[in-house]
């Protein structure tokens, strides 16, 4: 009998008691919800480590997290005063990231759930970051408006239910943190990017127009543009031999990044008739972005859900909040579960 069975009808409780786990990229994180309350939260990071080589190094990843996956569980059931006999339910991501970063949550999360004797979930890290929100306000229910800015995806969802969403628009080249993160290399400053640009552009002004809006209908977005701008404006500068305020395209850039996030979110919150716009993903924990979307849905008579900037980041807080989404609804998985590098957002429409 597949593993998944084993639970086929299983009552699910009220205030389950579950472990994330995530390990997708350069943070080892552990994390215990019980229902929709955070009872503790362990990252353990490598980025300092990663930063010297401008960017995050696979092996390393691996490698550190070998080291860490241990510790980072066991502090996160102390902090949340817990015995592992008590847990429900281990959640982790399988996907998408770093292959071998991802292998070693999952190997750890499959013999953690079988030799306790509870479901194992894996979680789309994605919708991981979707799901943060739902810790972020305790009362939150869809439907509502989902605004998702990472370093692989950007993208605006109708999110119709706990377990569907609809894809109304989604970037046609680079992500906004893709983005981020090579304005940031142009600028000469140091990975990761996002976090980077947001401490130089408090130095500056905006007052360099770069490209803001892609040319066309609907919700999508185009990043390709304003990287390319920002670059040829840097470069000819350079060549030149004119001074430029790298502050000023800092914040001009942020400016531009961020505008038309906030833009396209209340546009579809108006037109789905949805009261309520929840956020997710790296890059809105950019603080001029969050003042914008909170504003902006002030203006507009609609409530921003956002979550506290450490969940916006990889965290196993929101692997957790996911996990419990799937396990109310039954979705359970196997012990033959791989890691998955690539997991696309999916097509335009009901997912």
């Amino acid at each position: 009998m597949d593993y998944a069975q084993r639970f086929k009808g299983l009552v699910p409780k009220a205030e389950p008691l579950i472990l994330g786990i995530e390990s997708s990229c350069d943070e080892t994180a552990a994390a215990v919800v019980q229902g929709r309350k955070l009872l503790s939260s362990v990252i353990l990071s490598s980025a300092a480590e990663q930063a010297k080589y401008g960017g995050v190094v696979p092996e390393i990843a691996s490698r550190a997290h070998t080291d860490a996956i241990s510790k980072a569980v066991s502090s996160a059931l102390e902090e949340a005063h817990i015995e592992k006999s008590m847990l429900d339910a281990v959640a982790v991501t399988y996907g998408a990231g770093l292959l071998g970063a991802l292998l070693v949550g999952l190997s750890f999360a499959k013999s953690f759930a079988y030799a306790l004797g509870v479901p194992l979930i894996g979680v789309n890290h994605i919708r991981g970051h979707m799901a943060a929100a739902y810790l972020a306000d305790q009362t939150l229910e869809p439907p509502f408006i989902t605004l998702l800015a990472s370093g692989g995806h950007t993208a605006v969802l109708y999110t119709k239910s706990y377990t569907e969403f609809e894809i109304l628009g989604s970037t046609r080249d680079d992500a906004a943190g893709e983005a981020m993160d090579k304005a940031a290399r142009v600028l000469g400053l140091p990975y990761p990017g996002g976090p980077n640009i947001e401490r130089l552009a408090r130095e500056g002004k905006n007052c360099i127009a770069f490209p803001k809006m892609f040319r066309g209908n609907g919700y999508d977005f185009s990043y390709s543009g304003l990287k390319t701008a920002v670059i040829n404006y840097c470069h000819n500068k350079e060549q030149k031999g004119e001074e430029y305020s790298r502050a000023d395209v800092a914040a001009s850039f942020q400016c531009a990044a961020c505008d038309v996030l906030v833009e396209r979110a209340v546009s579809a919150a108006l037109k789905y008739g949805c009261k309520t716009i929840a956020a997710g993903g790296g890059v809105i924990a950019n603080t001029y972005l969050r003042e914008c979307l909170v504003r902006e849905c002030i203006a507009n008579g609609l409530r921003a859900v956002l979550p506290e900037k450490k969940f916006c980041t990889d965290n196993a807080a929101m692997i957790a909040a996911e996990g419990l989404v799937q396990y109310r609804a039954g979705n359970f998985s196997d012990l033959s579960l791989n890691a998955c590098a690539h997991i696309p957002l999916g097509k335009k429409g009901k997912q």
